[in-house]
């Protein structure tokens, strides 16, 4: 690879540290007794409402219709992704400064790899909140689950739960887009 084509890989590698100052996902909730909506962002390392006690308020519902809290300091793929975005950074820097166009490819799918286990894994725990629901629950909807749709927007009872990536997934995507013209422009050499 020409000296601008590793300039542009070392682009792509550093960009992904902007996933650690931006959230990857976001859930949204609109109900009557939440007229301007709550929510909460999904980040690297850590969930956090939108607004200041919207975590709490999600806690609060989840506790009525038999879901389990929210509790960041529980969920351990928080305390893996951080390592995974640090790899990925590190690696590209090292990709770029080989030089070594093949190696973008490897890259790249492993960065692959890890989207698909990362959206698999937040359908898991969607499916577990939304389904394993406590019996004891004050409110009980027979044959209704809470859970949130991956992408998109959902009707739950009185809600409507929306599911949608944010600043940090496109900051994924965007170093993987360069990443692949990196690769594409580099094989053509």
């Amino acid at each position: 690879m020409d000296k601008q084509k590793r300039v542009w890989m070392a682009v792509a590698a550093l960009m992904l540290i902007g996933v650690y100052f931006f959230p990857i996902w976001s859930i949204s909730m609109d109900a009557p007794q939440y007229p301007e909506g709550i929510g909460m962002n999904i980040s690297v390392d850590n969930i956090e409402g939108k607004d200041k006690n919207d975590l709490q308020n999600i806690n609060g519902l989840n506790h009525y219709i038999g879901m389990k809290e929210i509790n960041p300091d529980s969920i351990p793929e928080l305390k893996i992704m951080p390592f995974i975005f640090g790899f990925l950074i590190i690696s590209g820097l090292v990709i770029a400064g080989i030089g070594n166009h093949k190696w973008i490819l490897f890259w790249l799918g492993l960065f692959v790899l890890f989207a698909i286990a990362g959206l698999v894994d937040f359908y898991i725990w969607g499916y577990d909140y939304g389904h394993n629901l406590n019996p004891d629950a004050p409110i009980k909807v027979p044959g209704m689950t809470y859970q949130p749709p991956l992408l998109g927007s959902k009707q739950l009872l009185n809600i409507n739960a929306t599911s949608l990536p944010h600043i940090g997934f496109y900051i994924s995507l965007i170093s993987m887009g360069i990443a692949s013209t990196v690769w594409w422009k580099s094989k053509e050499d």
